[in-house]
């Protein structure tokens, strides 16, 4: 295993010089800095963490708060932990990712042991009791996800209300005039999802406005009551001609429902949804859908992150940042 003696001789500098530059308490020269990399990318060379931690007060660790629930459905909250993941290594960081229940109480004790340089939340609820605490912990955070107070945190999330409006429309245009509107489980609504709101009351005032008759639901997260749910609602609203779908787990299981009514989409019915291109081509759904943009998100969360420890006391002011949704248009409607 190669040792920062190694990295000196090769580089041609004193063990002192490559210490200054992989700590940067002391200014390198532009040359200086190439040889000492390329020697350390030529001999693999990894740097002690905890000695790094002890000379430059970094542990280059990120802290990524993650909540999995029960009524939630798991493999849609996964896609965000990749680009996460991918941002902070290219960012010269690692990830430690905590999923205990209690997150207030985990973020308590990975920052005031200063186990991180920084802290990424995701699944965050509107009056979410892990945000007070980031807001007051030594280090800087980002939100995926938007909560009531958003003061003095960088928080990125998809515009929710705009997605559902441009749904709407793309259904009116079409000369739909009855639509089944599935949201997540009531629980997630309860727990302070308010993304579900956001989407939800944004399609029911669109669809007010243009008079459209729509019939809302909260959908199920797991079977057999998903299959239930769907033929019930489908029983009930045998004169709609559409459905918007705002639940994962619900869309992903609609194909085989459908096939097993008989329905054809979008002949007998058109279906549109909101789920990213990853998610859709895992369950290969054929519907037009809002892209989600979980890389996009994740990407944002951590580079807008990683340059407020960089900036120090010098960061810019915090910025509450909406993705524009993006419609994709596979052919489900008619």
């Amino acid at each position: 295993m190669a040792t920062i003696g190694d990295v000196a001789k090769a580089a041609g500098v004193s063990r002192s010089t490559v210490s200054y530059a992989l700590s940067g308490k002391r200014a390198i020269s532009g040359e200086t800095r190439e040889r000492i990399e390329e020697a350390i990318r030529e001999l693999g060379f990894t740097p002690n963490a905890g000695a790094r931690a002890l000379a430059t007060s970094q542990t280059k660790v990120i802290g990524l708060l993650v909540q999995f629930f029960r009524d939630e459905f798991s493999p849609a909250m996964l896609q965000y932990v990749l680009p996460i993941s991918d941002a902070a290594r290219e960012a010269g960081y690692d990830i430690l990712m905590v999923t205990e229940d209690d997150g207030p109480r985990a973020l308590k004790r990975i920052t005031d042991s200063d186990m991180v340089d920084g802290v990424v939340l995701l699944n965050v609820a509107e009056h979410d009791a892990r945000v007070p605490l980031l807001r007051g912990a030594r280090q800087p955070g980002a939100l995926v996800g938007m909560p009531h107070d958003t003061e003095g945190l960088d928080v990125f999330d998809l515009d929710f209300g705009e997605a559902a409006r441009m749904l709407v429309d793309h259904l009116h245009e079409l000369g739909h005039r009855e639509i089944v509107l599935i949201s997540p489980n009531e629980h997630v609504i309860t727990r302070g999802g308010a993304y579900v709101w956001r989407f939800r009351n944004a399609a029911l005032e669109r669809g007010a406005r243009y008079g459209l008759r729509m019939h809302s639901y909260y959908g199920e997260s797991q079977q057999p009551a998903i299959t239930e749910a769907w033929n019930r609602i489908l029983d009930e609203r045998p004169t709609a001609t559409a459905v918007i779908v705002h639940n994962d787990a619900m869309i992903a299981a609609l194909p085989p429902v459908l096939n097993a009514r008989g329905v054809e989409v979008p002949r007998d019915l058109s279906v549109v949804g909101i789920f990213s291109e990853d998610f859709g081509r895992l369950f290969s759904l054929p519907y037009t859908a809002i892209e989600t943009s979980p890389d996009k998100l994740g990407r944002a969360a951590v580079q807008a992150l990683v340059q407020r420890m960089r900036d120090g006391e010098g960061a810019a002011a915090p910025v509450v940042r909406f993705i524009a949704p993006e419609l994709t248009d596979r052919g489900s409607t008619r």
